[in-house]
């Protein structure tokens, strides 16, 4: 019997986005979480000499793989063999491969809710058994060690992301590690989306593997280097899962795009030009921090990371998703429904991603003040 997965519901936003502008309306982006900006100018320079002088073909870069591991060891403090990097078409096969390495299906896996809609659908699609725990403001919207602890009975695994999609949340260094400590007291295994390492606010996050060598970690190079479009990502594995790993890279997933993988290697170095990236998301979150509570959104996970706020609308709407679509048609600001998100309270969450330029985030606050200020006195 095949699976039933839920739709994204910000993809179809996204259509009526791109037909209104198609159609001339002045659109405004904050319903996906992909920068506005391009990969770093010397990334792009590599990319058009490699079209120039190398035909490329199915290839896995050794100076790639060597680089991932350096940084866990410049930025984390562990080490890690360059034959554990699995480079991928992106996070989102990162996180079938890992799944997939890690359990069989009927595997219970547990997660945060809210979260990214794709963990339970990805779970659901390889006939897995999500086990949503509820993280509302008593928990700052993420896991905490006691919560795993009182799963009453252990799951296979457990779904971690620091910094959090949709809410940016940062579990604090004391959290983790007593969340890690949970897990293996219990035969848990760990996959950890660090997807949104590199764009904090507040302190940097500490990554799953300084905790337990054991998990799964994934990344990708479509958010903090600005890469979305090429498609480029990889997974940490254990070192006993390495054979695993790769025998479902090579019949599943091939290899990524050689073109990425020769601008990825140069991109990672380029910590000038993504570091101003991240300045301009730091200068939109304060914008939005300030305007949105004006225009009576006042509760808002904390965004310590990532590019989203997470705001709550239940005092206007019990339809995030139609609401969402009524924004969009009145304004041409394009936002994320909280129902990808959460399926049981999401209905009343909206998510806005500030990954653009700051002047588009000003022009939405110039569209959205009259326009909350317009529902607010119809309701």
């Amino acid at each position: 019997m095949t699976a039933t997965i839920d739709p994204f519901h910000a993809i179809a936003i996204s259509r009526l986005a791109h037909r209104m502008a198609a159609a001339g309306e002045p659109v405004i982006h904050m319903e996906f979480g992909q920068p506005s900006t391009g990969a770093p100018p010397a990334a792009i320079a590599r990319a058009h000499h490699v079209l120039d002088s190398d035909g490329m073909g199915y290839w896995e870069s050794p100076a790639l793989k060597e680089r991932i591991a350096r940084h866990y060891h410049e930025s984390y403090g562990v080490q890690v063999d360059p034959e554990q990097v699995i480079l991928l078409c992106g996070a989102s096969p990162a996180f079938v491969l890992a799944l997939s390495c890690a359990f069989a299906p009927g595997a219970r896996v547990a997660l945060a809710r809210p979260g990214y809609v794709a963990y339970r659908n990805t779970l659901k699609a390889l006939h897995m058994v999500p086990i949503e725990i509820g993280c509302g403001e008593a928990e700052r919207f993420q896991l905490t060690a006691d919560a795993v602890a009182a799963i009453e009975l252990a799951p296979d695994g457990l779904i971690v992301a620091s910094p959090a999609n949709p809410t940016g949340t940062i579990i604090e260094d004391a959290e983790l590690a007593a969340i890690a400590a949970v897990c293996r007291r219990r035969g848990i295994r760990i996959i950890s989306d660090e997807i949104y390492h590199g764009l904090s606010y507040v302190a940097p996050a500490r990554s799953m593997l300084q905790e337990d060598p054991a998990a799964f970690v994934i990344n990708s190079f479509s958010k903090y280097y600005s890469m979305a479009g090429w498609r480029l990502g990889w997974v940490v594995v254990p070192p006993d899962q390495i054979d695993a790993a790769r025998a479902r890279m090579g019949a599943l997933f091939l290899t990524p795009p050689s073109l990425a993988q020769h601008a990825g290697l140069i991109a990672f170095d380029e910590r000038e030009v993504l570091e101003g990236h991240l300045a301009t998301y730091r200068r939109n979150r304060a914008i939005l921090l300030e305007a949105l509570p004006r225009m009576g959104l006042r509760r808002i996970a904390p965004p310590d990371g990532a590019f989203y706020i997470y705001a709550d609308i239940g005092h206007l709407t019990n339809d995030s998703f139609g609401f969402c679509m009524k924004l969009l048609e009145e304004t041409a600001v394009a936002t994320a429904p909280g129902i990808d998100f959460d399926p049981v309270d999401g209905h009343r969450f909206i998510r806005l991603s500030f990954a653009v330029s700051t002047d588009r985030i000003e022009a939405a606050c110039e569209r959205l003040f009259p326009w909350f200020e317009r529902i607010s006195l119809a309701g």
